[in-house]
């Protein structure tokens, strides 16, 4: 049994699903959130008063957390973007890994020591990296929460109930900003 310390610091278990290789051809929907959920993509607000028709009012950090997410596919060629939501502190996006295989991958899963590329880690870290970069170049407060959360899609009804929960999320947000039990964050 594995100790909750290590160097009299608490450990965090990943939160990756054991044994799987997120190198490998699939959909991964992704929510990346910001430091502190600090709102640094700015605010939802209402376009026409009814709660359903809320976007994002983005600022300028939103306007690079989006150019850098457009870019991945130049900088991966083997992932293709899918639904995407900028919110005030966080996103929400669906990568597309479409990758040859050149052998078929191994029944059992081998953990190796060395750098990590052409993975999902490694798309999200250059991403983050990225927006990180050009925010600090422009003076821009901004900082990420450490860390990501993903989820393997499994099929089609749950890409597209996945897709439903991306383009519906700022008015859920806005709902859930007048609702009596509000955000729970």
């Amino acid at each position: 049994m594995q100790s909750d310390t290590f160097d009299n610091r608490f450990r965090i278990s990943s939160a990756r699903w054991a044994g799987y290789d997120y190198s490998q051809s699939g959909v991964y929907f992704v929510t990346v959130c910001t430091g502190n959920r600090a709102r640094y993509f700015g605010e939802i607000i209402l376009t026409t008063g009814d709660r359903d028709s809320a976007e994002l009012l983005p600022t300028a950090q939103a306007a690079i957390a989006e150019t850098c997410w457009l870019e991945i596919p130049t900088r991966f060629p083997f992932v293709s973007l899918d639904a995407f939501m900028l919110m005030p502190d966080h996103l929400h996006g669906l990568l597309i890994f479409d990758k040859v295989v050149e052998q078929p991958p191994a029944l059992t899963y081998q953990n190796a020591f060395g750098p990590q590329h052409d993975n999902l880690a490694a798309v999200i870290r250059g991403f983050k990296a990225g927006v990180s970069a050009l925010t600090k170049r422009q003076g821009l407060a901004f900082g990420w929460q450490s860390r990501y959360h993903d989820r393997v899609v499994r099929n089609d009804a749950e890409l597209k109930k996945i897709q439903q929960y991306i383009a519906c999320n700022p008015a859920r947000w806005k709902h859930e900003q007048f609702s009596e039990e509000g955000l729970l964050r």
